[in-house]
């Protein structure tokens, strides 16, 4: 039962008549401009109109572009900026998950994705929800939800109320949606607007009876020649939503109580215990969120995280031993290099650190961030880049060679046997080159000319003479490795970009978006599918690789979830709730055998086989 009424009453005039005493907010989402497409007139029809009116402010709740390109965003930011009232503007999944720029050029431009106002008495508090740069569900960044606490705090007094905007709904869409409700609980909110699913529908935060009222509004364009915005018209006692269709007047839409006493989401934390034959330990956890996977040398674990700092944790101390800001969000895994340095790809560069977190050097970015997973290979450090390639020496970190006829961005690590290398990219392609000298030996694609259904980010599996990826596309396939044409394609099952193999190389694990771990021969000249044991993970898209490690298999969730299965008996072994966001990776450290996952909420675990 929904608690929003609609409401029947007559249409204002024009955007003029509001209530007295009433705060009056514009709220544009989900216009996504690409210079010259057909929303662009439509927006500056938009910006016009709204000059026109008495608007106490502006919200821009997310989704400004297509695909977060800079070209993109700096020609939509130069149309908004002509806007007379004032302007607040947060991003959303198409400027978080698609980035030319890793997301930094959204704060260049911006300032930040997340802000506060006040009209009046109402205080207007909004935060970024990703995902960040790859599949993943809704996440507010940990240290988001310590801001929004604490910015509530300092201005709540008597009399004030809050309303929470988001490009989220409050719904099982953001994966620690709980969390977040359960501070905005603690304040007196009236209500939370977000966008997204370009539509209208009213609706309570988790689906609670009486929990926090939530109002998704809509698109620029709601097809059929429907182009528009959402007036908010927030008074003492209610708060009125209009739908204002561009040249008519606007027409009420939904109407709520503007009560700031709500039944509340709980969440109850899941617990665990390390299995029988395992030691499971949290090793780490960050203030903020975590992107990459992981690196490691003989004491210390690497990452980078959401505000832009690299570190190392001691592995047996579980201490921060020391951090390097970079100056944005790192998605890219570190890289141990062979003279004791650590290398961090950044959205600004590489840093490279001695041991003891002394930055020794900076090597600068040509051409947009590094956002993909290097590998260390016996000619040299492999590390991808936005549309290169490049070989760089395992010491200095110098380039010895670069491949830039790319189109997109790598983000997986690449594959290496002999001198093959082999890799994807946003830009539909895979792609063998020589890895002694950078020179191109084939290209493969599905056929599709859609970048998101090619292999962008999936580690290929090289099995002798063929080489298995699996795609967005919902195909497993096979390419000979000399020449690069398709062997074989199987969509049996909707695999997407999680794969792996066993440790003698004779099985393929592909995760697959219902939640089942396939395994198939990788010796077979055609698609042989060997078994599929369900994980019990029900929709799953998490881009996380698969690793087999002492006859165990690994595989992590959207959600948090590590499972453990026994690929002789083809049963689930253990399956442990580590938290409630995306693992980003199942690492193997190679100077202890023992596995470890970050997770996005920014913790890191140890997983050990006792004995």
């Amino acid at each position: 039962m929904k608690l929003i009424c609609r409401l029947i009453m007559s249409a204002a005039a024009a955007g003029a008549s509001f209530a007295a005493g009433a705060q009056h907010i514009a709220v544009l989402s989900d216009i996504h401009i690409s210079p010259g497409n057909a929303s662009e007139p439509k927006l500056r029809e938009a910006v016009r109109e709204i000059n026109a009116a008495p608007y106490d402010l502006v919200i821009m709740a997310g989704d400004l572009t297509n695909e977060g390109s800079d070209a993109e965003l700096t020609n939509v930011k130069s149309i908004l900026d002509s806007i007379a009232h004032p302007l607040y503007v947060i991003p959303g999944n198409h400027e978080t998950t698609w980035s030319q720029s890793a997301t930094k050029t959204f704060f260049d431009l911006w300032g930040n994705d997340r802000f506060v106002t006040e009209v009046d008495s109402l205080i207007i508090v909004a935060i970024g929800c990703g995902p960040y740069m790859k599949m993943g569900d809704g996440h507010i960044k940990t240290e988001d939800l310590s801001w929004l606490r604490a910015t509530l705090d300092e201005r709540m007094a008597p009399g004030k109320r809050v309303l929470s905007v988001n490009h989220y709904p409050l719904n099982a869409d953001l994966d620690n949606m709980p969390q977040y409700a359960a501070v905005l609980q603690d304040y007196p909110v009236i209500g939370h607007v977000n966008g997204h699913y370009h539509r209208w529908i009213d609706y309570e935060a988790g689906d609670v009876k009486g929990a926090i009222p939530g109002v998704m509004v809509r698109a620029l364009d709601m097809r059929d020649g429907d182009y528009g915005y959402t007036i908010l018209d927030i008074t003492p006692a209610w708060v009125h939503v209009y739908n204002k269709e561009l040249g008519k007047a606007p027409q009420p839409k939904f109407a709520f109580a503007a009560t700031t006493s709500h039944t509340p989401v709980e969440f109850t934390p899941a617990t665990w215990t390390s299995p029988e034959g395992f030691t499971v330990e949290e090793v780490w956890a960050d203030t903020a969120s975590v992107f990459t996977r992981l690196a490691f040398d003989a004491d210390n674990v690497y990452f980078g995280n959401s505000l832009g700092d690299v570190k190392a944790v001691g592995k047996g101390s579980r201490r921060q031993e020391w951090s390097v800001p970079t100056g944005a969000s790192v998605f890219s895994r570190p890289m141990t290099l062979k003279n004791g340095k650590v290398a961090f790809p950044a959205a600004t560069g590489i840093f490279i650190t001695d041991a003891n977190g002394k930055k020794v050097k900076q090597l600068p970015s040509k051409e947009g961030p590094y956002v993909a997973d290097g590998l260390m290979t016996d000619r040299g450090w492999v590390q991808g880049g936005y549309k290169r390639i490049e070989l760089r020496d395992p010491k200095s970190g110098a380039v010895k060679w670069t491949y830039d006829s790319l189109f997109n961005y790598c983000q997986a690590a690449p594959a290496v046997d002999g001198d093959d290398l082999i890799f994807g990219a946003w830009d539909t392609n895979l792609r063998c080159l020589d890895l002694r000298t950078g020179k191109l030996r084939w290209v493969w694609n599905n056929g599709k000319d859609v970048n998101l259904l090619g292999p962008g980010n999936v580690v290929p599996v090289i099995a002798g003479d063929k080489v298995i990826i699996v795609a967005p596309d919902r195909y497993m396939t096979a390419i000979d490795r000399a020449t690069g044409k398709t062997l074989w394609r199987d969509n049996s099952h909707r695999y997407r970009e999680a794969l792996g193999h066993s440790e003698d190389g004779t099985r393929v694990y592909s995760k697959t978006m219902d939640g089942e771990l396939v395994a198939v021969d990788a010796t077979s000249p055609s698609f042989k599918e060997l078994w599929t044991v369900d994980m019990g993970l029900g929709y799953e898209h998490a881009p996380c690789i698969v690793l087999e490690k002492d006859g165990v298999v690994y595989a992590g969730s959207r959600r948090g979830l590590v499972t453990a299965v026994d690929p002789v008996a083809r049963k689930v072994l253990w399956q442990l709730p580590l938290g409630v966001s995306e693992v980003n990776g199942i690492d193997l450290d190679p100077t202890s055998g023992d596995i470890f996952v970050s997770l996005v909420e920014g913790t890191i675990f140890r997983i050990r086989k006792n004995g």
